[in-house]
């Protein structure tokens, strides 16, 4: 089987490297799409190919990537982003793919390693990808009568690992693509939408957030009529988020009464835990962070029933052994009740230090 390496860049000049030195033993050929760069990203991916294409970026990555599909001779198409590397141990695993791999598998889904836990828009450390294609795929008609073409691709779940080690983060250059498409077509999909709440409220700043409003207050009673309950407690969490960043506690509280928000996710609760946090009642911000650890689910960001929550009630506990409530009691009582606020704090901040997320499973 002969493998072609298909990427797009910009401005990776200090990463191509390590990306393409772990995959050039491998593939027969490589094609590098640049979309603009101003570093000399194009200079050093000509040391590894004469397939140097530039192409003018549209703020749409399918695009950008289909292009680049396009150029491929291979039997197979392997997809790379630059800050992406394997490994000795794995470039072995796929040198053994490729002289094993059946001409029947059409996708190869591989794990995907994401080195920084906490990175803007990754929620776990592990998960599989579909990472090499079939370049050309044939079709068969199965069903003995009312046949039909069969689209169901065959995919193959391989052990090889990928280490995700990104530089920073891209979310701005993100936003400015869920905007125009925003503008472009006035919806998007519900897989979309998905991953522009979880952006904005990992990575999103006030203006980011601010853009996005009008947009998520137009589309919460579309998902709501649909009944996609899930959806709109996410794009409630980041409305919650939205309005506290505006101090804009009238919306904040019109949304937080929605009826989908009856069950609320982590998130919400950690909304209004820093909401209260910032009116410097504590008692009732460690309430809700503590709901956000214990009683609820993480449905955008992992680490909001996890280190997120744990370190907001450990600053809850720390900034409640300093109250002037506290020091009005007499010495024995303020003696014992600031050392059990200060063991509680330090019992969640370790609590922090250990919890890591789970691992979605690769089978």
């Amino acid at each position: 089987m002969k493998f072609s390496l298909c990427m797009i860049v910009k401005n990776e000049s200090a990463i191509l490297r390590n990306c393409l030195d772990s995959l050039k033993e491998i593939m027969d050929e490589i094609i590098i799409v640049d979309t603009g760069s101003t570093d000399d990203t194009k200079q050093i991916a000509a040391e590894y190919t004469p397939y140097v294409y530039d192409f003018e970026w549209n703020d749409d990555f399918a695009a950008a990537r289909n292009f680049a599909f396009a150029k491929a001779t291979g039997d197979y198409i392997y997809s790379a982003d630059a800050d992406e590397v394997l490994d000795k141990t794995n470039q072995n695993r796929l040198k053994a793919l490729k002289r094993a791999l059946l001409p029947e598998v059409e996708i190869v889904q591989m794990i995907y390693v994401t080195e920084q836990i906490n990175h803007p828009t990754e929620n776990f450390a592990r998960d599989m990808r579909p990472k090499l294609f079939k370049r050309l795929r044939a079709f068969t008609w199965i069903e003995p009568i009312h046949e039909t073409i069969n689209i169901n691709p065959v995919v193959f779940d391989s052990d090889i690992e990928i280490f995700h080690c990104p530089q920073g983060s891209h979310s701005g250059r993100d936003f400015a693509v869920f905007e125009k498409t925003i503008e472009e077509k006035g919806m998007i999909s519900d897989r979309l939408i998905g991953m522009y709440l979880r952006e904005l409220y990992k990575a999103g700043t006030e203006e980011d957030l601010e853009r996005a409003r009008k947009f998520l207050e137009k589309t919460l009673p579309i998902k709501r009529d649909e009944r996609k309950d899930v959806l709109c407690r996410q794009i409630i969490a980041v409305l919650i988020k939205t309005y506290r960043q505006m101090d804009n506690a009238v919306d904040m509280l019109k949304v937080s009464l929605s009826p989908e928000a009856t069950v609320p996710s982590a998130e919400i609760c950690m909304e209004l835990g820093y909401f209260f946090m910032k009116k410097e009642d504590f008692q009732e911000a460690a309430e809700w962070f503590r709901r956000a650890a214990f009683d609820c689910e993480s449905e955008i960001d992992v680490a909001s029933s996890g280190t997120s929550a744990y370190m907001a009630l450990s600053l809850c506990f720390r900034k409640l052994a300093k109250s002037p409530k506290l020091k009005a009691l007499p010495q024995k009582e303020y003696e014992l009740e600031h050392t059990r606020l200060i063991e509680k704090a330090a019992d969640y901040e370790q609590l922090a230090r250990d919890w890591k997320p789970e691992e979605l499973p690769l089978s």
